[in-house]
């Protein structure tokens, strides 16, 4: 596991990937970028599956970024080349840009060129290189750090002047639309929209939003992520089941969202749904749904009153939910949660969208080797990959460097 760093390391570390960045730029095609740009991924401390019930999330950004060097085109052409992919530019005229069309990483800055002209916006073409410290399939947002930094990228090139709530809900459109990933908005509003030191507080139907202090270093505090290394692909179905158990739910209850549905309703509408369903996974998603928002508004009032230790048994509680009525977890997930609670942890869950990805782990700072060195055991008795650990450090979303 990584140890603590230092301000000044990061933004060491921050410059010298904006020199390797804007360099790659110059290798690929022969001229300098007109600007560098930065966009994180994310960890959610809370609020799973929530955002496309139109719920609550509280997600943070990771120190972990998309870095893009960009420069403007007059030919109507986007040229994508990323260092971590091996071979040639990638190369689209702006004008057969159509959703389905492109596959691979590719589809994510291609979809958000295209949204923007479907807003309709004047966007030109652009050269584009990036590179990426955000894991991919870890279920920490890449995807979403993709496409906000090509997002605001854009936006800068062309005066756009687009809000970052509007960026996000762009960015969305390109994930749903043209990627084809039915995803909520909290990726792309938490790539776009946090700030340093804080968690974000986000009602995902209006998008109002709160910046709320979390500054676990000043509690004797620490965030792990447990990268499981287990790759998981939303789209290929099983996160569109989910949804469409929920929307069913919905309808089921004679509500526009599953987020309609208060905590002291819940028990009534289950009564309604066995009655009129009668389906077992419809039935845990809305119990998942409903109870997460509650985990929600219990966390942000234990973060108001300075008693952050107790979120722990939230976060676990969170995870029993997505465990057992979302079922969106897996044996590497379980075995994170389990052996870091048995080895002294606060609270633990699994994080992002599930079947694999990453798993939070709230520790004592003086159990955090500890409890890392019992989950990297754990993993290598199950005969598992060895897994990733790093620290949360709530960073800060898009900006240009």
């Amino acid at each position: 596991m990584s140890p603590n760093v230092s301000d000044q390391t990061r933004q060491d570390a921050a410059e010298g990937a904006r020199e390797d960045v804007r360099e790659g730029f110059k290798a690929v095609y022969g001229r300098t970028p007109d600007g560098v740009w930065a966009a994180p991924g994310r960890v959610n401390l809370i609020g799973e599956h929530t955002d496309y019930n139109d719920g609550f999330v509280m997600p943070l950004a990771l120190p972990h970024t998309v870095h893009l060097a960009a420069a403007r085109r007059d030919d109507g052409i986007v040229r994508l080349h990323s260092g971590d992919v091996p071979g040639a530019a990638y190369q689209v005229p702006l004008d057969a840009l159509t959703p389905g069309r492109d596959g691979g990483w590719a589809a994510y800055p291609s979809g958000v060129a295209w949204a923007l002209r479907e807003a309709p916006l004047p966007v030109g073409g652009a050269d584009i290189h990036l590179a990426s410290t955000v894991p991919t399939g870890a279920g920490l947002s890449s995807s979403a750090a993709l496409e906000v930094a090509t997002g605001a990228a854009l936006s800068e090139l062309y005066g756009l002047g687009l809000s970052r709530e509007l960026l996000a809900r762009l960015c969305q459109q390109a994930e749903n639309d043209f990627v084809g990933m039915p995803c909520g908005i909290m990726d792309q509003m938490a790539s776009a929209c946090c700030t340093e030191g804080h968690v974000l507080h986000l009602d995902t139907r209006d998008l109002a939003q709160r910046q709320v202090p979390f500054d676990l270093a000043a509690e004797g505090l620490r965030m792990l992520v447990v990268d499981t290394r287990v790759k998981h692909t939303l789209a290929d179905g099983a996160y569109a089941g989910r949804r469409r158990a929920c929307e069913a739910g919905a309808a089921a209850l004679g509500v526009p969202a599953l987020r309609d549905v208060s905590h002291e309703e819940l028990d009534a509408a289950l009564a309604r749904l066995d009655e009129s369903l009668d389906d077992p996974e419809v039935r845990g998603c809305v119990r998942h749904v409903v109870t997460e928002n509650r985990r929600v508004e219990e966390t942000i009032a234990l973060l108001d009153a300075g008693r952050t230790r107790e979120v722990g048994p939230v976060l676990s509680a969170g995870h029993a939910s997505l465990r057992d009525d979302f079922r969106v977890s897996c044996r590497e997930l379980d075995l994170v949660v389990d052996t870091a609670l048995s080895t002294g942890a606060l609270g633990a869950r699994m994080t992002g969208g599930g079947f694999g990805g990453s798993a939070l782990v709230l520790v004592e700072e003086s159990d955090t080797e500890k409890v890392g060195a019992a989950v990297t055991s754990a993993f290598a008795s199950a005969g598992h990959l060895a897994p990733h650990l790093f620290e949360a450090v709530p960073s800060a979303g898009v900006r240009r460097l």
